[in-house]
């Protein structure tokens, strides 16, 4: 169950990292308000999946997917340029992220 709220966080995590670019240098205070609430619940379920997971595995996990997440929204809306390095990148983080859990 803890593996799916880990899941669940990075996703929230992914979802904060979007939310960031509409606050204008948190300037507008609705997407603000947004952004902090899913950096709040990120955290929070992240806090949640270390009562069973390790704190390293847990944080490696975490952030793997929202780095995953953000780069694959960021080329997918945004244009971001899509590279043999970055897809290689993107394929070493996922590798870490299945290796994570099948050792813990």
């Amino acid at each position: 169950m803890n593996w799916l709220i880990l899941l669940l966080a990075g996703l929230v995590e992914v979802a904060w990292s979007q939310s960031i670019k509409p606050t204008a240098n948190f300037t507008r205070p609705i997407p603000t308000i947004i952004s902090l609430v899913l950096m709040v619940a990120a955290v929070f379920l992240l806090s949640q999946a270390m009562n069973t997971i390790p704190v390293g595995t847990a944080y490696a996990v975490f952030t793997g997917i929202g780095a995953v997440g953000a780069i694959g929204l960021g080329i997918w809306l945004n244009d971001d340029p899509v590279s043999v390095g970055r897809m290689v990148a993107l394929a070493m983080i996922v590798g870490g992220i299945v290796l994570a859990k099948l050792t813990s």
